[in-house]
């Protein structure tokens, strides 16, 4: 696929990775909407940093745990630009829990941002993008989490297992007209509140021996959607983290 002039939504586009995978494809000329839920303010900024690539870009605020609003999400993306050729489910949330511990509540809520919206977003997009007859390409991000347990973030490894599965689903029942693909990422952006001589530790664990940068990511992306002849994919982004077996690194 030639990304240039194609129409893709980012969720989770405000800030962090999904901002990083929002620009890569922006660079490529591609049309953005930048999805956010609360940080309107970082979602400004991403805004005007792809407008001045030279590229059309949008805001939709929508939270993930709503159907509703993720609705009314795709409603705005066809009214504003009648098409929609790219999606990439970036959006996530992290928590951790002890597994006796965890309560519904809060196993629902992880389910429901991390597998239920990338279902239904998938959804919608493969609709928009059949109802166009333009095809399309959808990348779901998911994380180590989903190929070995995380003891202290259960709900959470569970979600992105099923990320995983729901990618090849989708993979298998969208082609030919649509390519589903998946990113795993590794350690490639610090988590806010850990300490650096700890995320230089986690980098030391790698066999490359090093952390990566939100950037390989966004590279990532791009390459899934640019090269026609891959579907079903699960493509590691991670310094060679998954061969390090079942650890709880973080």
């Amino acid at each position: 696929m030639d990304i240039h002039g194609r129409v893709a939504l980012v969720t989770g586009a405000a800030h962090r990775v999904g901002k990083v995978i929002a620009l890569a494809l922006a660079e490529r000329g591609a049309h953005i909407v930048v999805h956010f839920n609360r940080s309107e303010e970082a979602a400004h900024e991403t805004e005007a940093e792809i407008r001045a690539l030279g590229v059309q870009a949008i805001m939709v605020r929508a939270n993930l745990g709503n159907p509703l609003e993720i609705e009314d999400m795709f409603t705005q993306v066809e009214a504003f630009f009648g098409r929609l050729e790219i999606l990439v489910n970036s959006a996530s949330t992290f928590q951790s829990a002890d597994l006796l511990e965890l309560t519904l509540d809060a196993w629902n809520y992880v389910m429901a941002i991390n597998l239920r919206a990338p279902f239904q977003c998938g959804q919608l997009a493969a609709h928009l993008m059949l109802a166009r007859g333009t095809g399309g390409v959808i990348v779901n991000v998911a994380d180590v989490a989903g190929q070995r347990p995380w003891l202290k973030y259960p709900h959470h490894s569970v979600s992105k297992a099923g990320l995983l599965m729901l990618t090849q689903v989708m993979a298998k029942s969208l082609g030919p007209d649509i390519r589903v693909n998946a990113v795993v990422p590794g350690p490639v952006l610090k988590p806010e509140r850990m300490p650096d001589a700890r995320w230089y530790h986690l980098g030391q664990m790698l066999p490359l021996k090093r952390t990566g940068r939100a950037e390989n990511v966004g590279q990532a992306v791009v390459a899934l959607v640019e090269n026609d002849f891959i579907t079903g994919a699960i493509l590691n982004v991670d310094g060679g983290d998954s061969l390090l077996g079942s650890l709880d690194v973080l």
